[in-house]
């Protein structure tokens, strides 16, 4: 049996296969992907960010963070149909969220905009996706992944806080902090995002966990940035994740005793 996935085609009509994009030899889909890039004064990275991407996605949402170079310019210039959406708020979350919103596509996916990432990997995203699961979690310390990028206490530190939140969730990820991901559009209706900073990705990795969805890891390499200095700070933005993580172990803790409490409270109005 042929591994090529060919679309079905009824009657004497092709029109149907005009819906599916062949995204490799052994895949071809329906759903239309998203790319969200959030950027500030990245003007510089952008054109290796943009040279890897697949010419089949369904658009490119950048969200530019009040640049002050020619960040946008270079964007219109590399890819003419690029969606620019101007972020009010500030923050890695915020603006993340902010394209979200503007996306159009069934399936999204999250680039960072300073060169680190590969888009030559979406194509395994979208493929775990297609094949069931519901988020695609890239991570640098699964088999096959790697980083160019992290210092030995950003890995103590992302291996300390992915194993809290493995054990206070019942997750089983192996990178915590990675902002390359992508899910389908319909987990944003089941996980509410709420925070500005770099931990709005620790915070997808939980709620997907708590929200049910089938989440798969994604092997994935992440890179040196290309070009100007990263505004990630270890010691700061980890003090940011532990709380993201308590906070969220608290809300746990609250919904397992709000039911029991509306069944003590009914028991008690029925002995009345």
């Amino acid at each position: 049996m042929s591994s090529v996935l060919r679309p079905a085609i009824t009657g004497d009509d092709p029109s149907t296969a005009a819906n599916y994009r062949p995204i490799s030899s052994h895949l071809a889909i329906a759903p239309p992907v998203s790319v969200v890039i959030p950027a500030m004064n990245e003007a510089e990275n952008l054109p290796y960010v943009f040279k890897t991407l697949p010419s089949w996605i369904h658009e490119v949402v950048l969200v530019d963070g009040n640049s002050t170079d020619n960040t946008v310019e270079v964007a219109r210039e590399l890819w003419p149909d690029v969606k620019v959406v101007k972020q009010l708020g500030r923050g890695k979350g915020d603006a993340l969220i902010t394209g979200f919103a503007a996306c159009t596509g069934d399936i999204i996916v999250m680039v960072d905009a300073d060169g680190s990432a590969d888009g030559h990997e979406i194509v395994s995203y979208v493929s775990a996706l297609v094949s069931g699961a519901d988020f695609a979690e890239g991570s640098r310390f699964a088999n096959g992944g790697g980083t160019s990028d992290m210092t030995p206490i950003r890995k103590l530190g992302n291996r300390v806080l992915c194993a809290t939140v493995n054990a206070k969730f019942g997750a089983r990820y192996t990178d915590l902090c990675y902002g390359y991901n992508a899910f389908w559009r319909h987990c944003l209706d089941k996980i509410e995002l709420d925070c500005t900073g770099f931990e709005v990705e620790t915070l997808m990795n939980i709620r997907v966990v708590k929200a049910g969805l089938k989440v798969q890891e994604i092997p994935s390499h992440e890179y040196l940035r290309i070009h100007g200095a990263s505004n990630l700070r270890a010691v700061r933005d980890g003090i940011r994740v532990l709380k993201v993580i308590l906070k969220e172990r608290s809300n746990r803790r609250a919904l397992r005793r709000t039911p029991h409490a509306h069944q003590l409270d009914s028991g008690r109005g029925e002995v009345s």
